[in-house]
């Protein structure tokens, strides 16, 4: 055993505990509190073991769940941006590139490159295992929104076009799954008043 080697990396698994801590804007299904990126990631990993019949391209659904659950990492240093946050967004990719840097540098080499080229694959997403992760990571928080009676919605004063515009790519990934999120989960919002039109 290399104990460089076993050390690092659970240096890394250590770490990852800290996604725990990362609060996100989404509530749980029943609304009593907002998840974490550590129980959003594994929500959508079990999604996709569950939906991955309805990606547009056939995809490997072990290397789509690996995407998923280290895509969120960079956000133990970069923290959480909120979907329609504007001025987060502008350093938004600079913070994260520099928590990629920090975090998949705690493995050992061949490990950190494999672990960061996911990552990166993630936020090129030009593979169509990437489309239906993006896929997934837009539908996870649609659907928890609506079980949650719209209140996330509601609270931050959402318009339909903020989220048309954030799912511009999401029918890339599954066009069944974004015309079923559409219909089941953001147009009865839109009847009820949770979600503003325009």
């Amino acid at each position: 055993m290399d104990s460089d080697r076993i050390r690092q990396q659970f240096a890394f698994c250590l770490e990852m505990d800290q996604e725990k801590n990362i609060g996100r804007q989404t509530y749980l299904s029943d609304g009593a509190r907002k998840e974490n990126d550590a129980e959003h990631a594994w929500h959508m990993a079990v999604m996709t073991l569950i939906l991955s019949e309805y990606a547009n391209e056939e995809i490997d659904v072990l290397h789509t769940i690996s995407m998923l659950l280290l895509h969120d990492v960079v956000e133990i240093d970069a923290g959480d941006t909120y979907a329609y946050d504007e001025e987060g967004k502008k350093t938004q990719r600079q913070r994260e590139l520099a928590a990629a840097d920090r975090l998949y540098g705690l493995l050992p080499p061949d490990q950190a490159e494999k672990m960061r080229a996911l990552w990166d694959e993630f936020e090129a997403c030009e593979t169509p295992e990437a489309r239906f992760a993006h896929t997934m990571d837009n539908i996870q928080p649609a659907m928890l929104n609506a079980a949650a009676g719209g209140k996330a919605w509601s609270e931050k004063g959402v318009h339909l076009s903020q989220i048309l515009e954030r799912n511009k790519n999401t029918a890339n990934g599954s066009e069944a799954l974004w015309n079923y999120s559409r219909e089941n989960f953001i147009e009865p919002n839109v009847k009820n008043g949770q979600i503003k039109e325009g």
